[in-house]
C-alpha cells in the first residue's frame, strides 16, 4: 500500500487575525474540524516510527515560520531540528507558554503555603479593590485566575493594547468589568495571568523572576534571565518569557513525569494532576483548559499543551510517553494554517509515530 494513502491529509486550520500585539489573539482561531481517533491497527504497524519522523520532518521544514521542533520518546530525544537560525540553546520569546509556567508557580507557591488556592485575589491586594468595587470581586481567588475563569472581560484580544498601554496593569484588570460571575465560563486574558505574578509578588515577599528562578529554573537547570516589567515593577505574568527550546522540553518532561526531575519533586503531583481536569472551554478554538495548561485529544490519547502565540507549543502525551516541543517565528505578518499545520505534524505523525514505537516495543 502507498505511504501516502496510510497518512490523513494536513488540516488547514484558518486563522483570524486580531490585535497585533496579543500573545492570545490565536486563540481566537475557529474549532479544528472533528478528527478520526481511530486508524486501524494494521496501518499503525504497516508504517515504522522512522518513517513517521522522518515524514513529520520533511513537512515541519516545509513550514515558513517554523523554527525548531524537539521529540522526546520516554525523555530520550529522537529527533531534534532546527531551521532559520534557530538552535538548540537559542532563547525564543515564548510567548503565553509563560502563563503554563506560572501555574506551575502557582502550584508550588500553594504547596509551601504562599498562597491558597481558594484565597481571594483581594486578601493579597487589598489597594486595588476600593469599598465601591463590585462584591463579585472580591470574590475572584487565585482559582479562577489560574483556570481563566475570573468573571472579568478579557485585557486579551482588541483590548490588549489599551490594558499594556496604561500606566498600572494590574489595576486596569480589576477594574474591567464584570461579564460573569467568578468561577463561570472561561475568559482568556492574559491580565488574569499578570494578576497572579502581582499576587505571587506580594505572598512571597520576591519578584515572580525571583521566585521562578529558585524554585523552578535552578532545580531544571534553565538559566532563565529576566523578561518585561509592569510600570510597578511586576514582572509579566502571562507573556514574554524568553526560554530555549531545550528549557521547553525540560518543562514538558517535568509535567510528564507528575512534577519530578531528577528524582526531585519539584511540582506537586496533585497540581499536575489537577492542572489536566478540565475547567473550561475556550470558545475560539474549542479545546479544553485546566490549570494553565491546554487540553484536547490525538487519536484517543489525552494531550496537554502549553501554547504561545505564533506558533510555540509544549506538548505532552503521557499515555504515549511522549514530549514535542515546536518554536515558530513569533513576530511579523500572519499566514493562515500554521497552528493547524502544528497540531497535525502532532496528531498524524508523532502520535502515530509513538504508537508505532510502543507497539514495536
Amino acid at each position: 500500500m502507498p505511504f501516502a494513502v496510510l497518512l490523513r491529509p494536513l488540516l488547514v486550520l484558518s486563522i483570524s487575525l486580531l490585535a497585533a500585539c496579543d500573545p492570545a489573539t490565536e486563540t481566537r482561531a475557529a474549532p479544528r474540524a472533528a478528527r478520526s481517533t481511530e486508524r486501524p491497527a494494521a496501518a499503525v504497524s504497516a508504517v515504522s516510527d522512522s518513517v513517521l519522523l522522518a515524514e513529520a520532518v520533511r513537512r515541519a521544514e516545509a513550514l515558513p515560520r517554523l523554527r525548531g521542533m524537539i521529540v522526546a520518546r520516554e525523555g530520550e530525544i529522537v529527533e531534534e531540528r532546527y531551521w532559520r537560525g534557530a538552535a538548540a540553546d537559542r532563547r525564543t520569546n515564548v510567548k503565553s507558554v509563560s502563563k503554563s509556567v506560572l501555574a506551575l508557580l502557582v502550584g508550588i507557591a500553594v504547596a509551601e503555603g504562599e498562597v491558597r488556592l481558594d484565597q481571594p485575589v483581594a486578601e493579597l491586594l487589598p489597594e486595588h479593590f476600593g469599598a465601591r468595587a463590585d462584591p463579585r470581586k472580591r470574590a475572584i481567588t487565585l482559582e479562577h485566575l489560574v483556570s481563566m475563569r475570573s468573571g472579568l472581560e478579557s485585557t486579551s484580544f482588541s483590548d490588549y493594547g489599551a490594558w499594556v498601554s496604561s500606566p498600572n496593569w494590574v489595576r486596569y484588570q480589576v477594574e474591567r468589568p464584570m461579564v460573569d460571575h467568578p468561577g463561570g465560563r472561561m475568559i482568556y486574558s492574559t491580565g488574569s495571568s499578570h494578576l497572579l505574578s502581582a499576587a505571587l509578588t506580594r505572598a512571597t515577599g520576591m519578584s515572580t523572576y525571583e521566585y521562578a528562578r529558585r524554585k523552578l529554573a535552578q532545580p531544571l537547570g534553565i538559566d532563565l534571565r529576566p523578561w518585561q516589567r509592569d510600570p510597578q515593577g511586576i514582572y509579566f505574568g502571562g507573556n514574554e518569557m524568553r526560554l530555549t527550546p531545550r528549557d521547553m522540553l525540560r518543562i514538558g518532561e517535568l509535567f510528564r513525569n507528575g512534577g519530578r526531575h531528577g528524582g526531585a519533586q519539584v511540582v506537586p503531583k496533585a497540581w499536575i494532576e489537577a492542572s489536566t481536569r478540565p475547567l473550561g472551554t475556550s470558545p475560539w478554538n474549542g479545546h479544553r483548559y485546566g490549570y494553565g495548561w491546554w487540553i484536547k485529544e490525538a487519536r484517543g490519547h489525552p494531550v496537554y499543551f502549553a501554547w504561545g502565540y505564533g506558533g510555540q507549543y509544549v506538548f505532552v502525551v503521557p499515555g504515549l510517553a511522549l514530549t514535542a516541543v515546536f518554536v515558530s517565528e513569533a513576530d511579523g505578518p500572519r499566514t493562515s494554517g500554521h497552528l493547524g499545520a502544528i497540531h497535525a505534524l502532532l496528531d498524524d505523525y508523532l502520535v502515530p509515530a509513538a504508537e508505532a514505537a510502543a507497539a514495536r516495543g
